[in-house]
């Protein structure tokens, strides 16, 4: 199935279901490249290449997510309906990454 740039692969389960096969993403070098979220700013990953997400992708990925999962009878969940939902969370881990400073309030 593809929209607008995006795609995904849906595929009959043997109870007669339609289900996800390939997960939503953009189509990027004839591969679906996944939405990862670094934090500062969500970029689609295919294989070792990854590339920023504008934000006519986003909507046309958003708009494609929807109209498939009316059609499947796929319930949305809250944090779904609020926004994208990446594939992978990637976000600075700023533990350990300077010595600690307590406050003696904390003591």
């Amino acid at each position: 199935m593809v929209r607008n740039g995006c795609g995904a692969v849906i595929e009959e389960s043997a109870d007669g279901n339609i289900q996800f096969r390939v997960r939503l993403g953009l189509i990027l070098r004839e591969k679906i490249a996944h939405l990862i979220d670094c934090g500062f700013q969500k970029f689609w990953q295919d294989g070792d290449r990854r590339v920023p997400a504008r934000a006519e992708e986003l909507k046309a990925l958003h708009e494609l997510q929807r109209d498939l999962r009316a059609a499947m009878g796929i319930t949305t969940l809250y944090n779904e309906a609020l926004g994208t939902v990446s594939s992978k969370y990637i976000y600075d881990r700023v533990e350990g990454r300077e010595p600690g400073k307590r406050h003696p309030s904390f003591d």
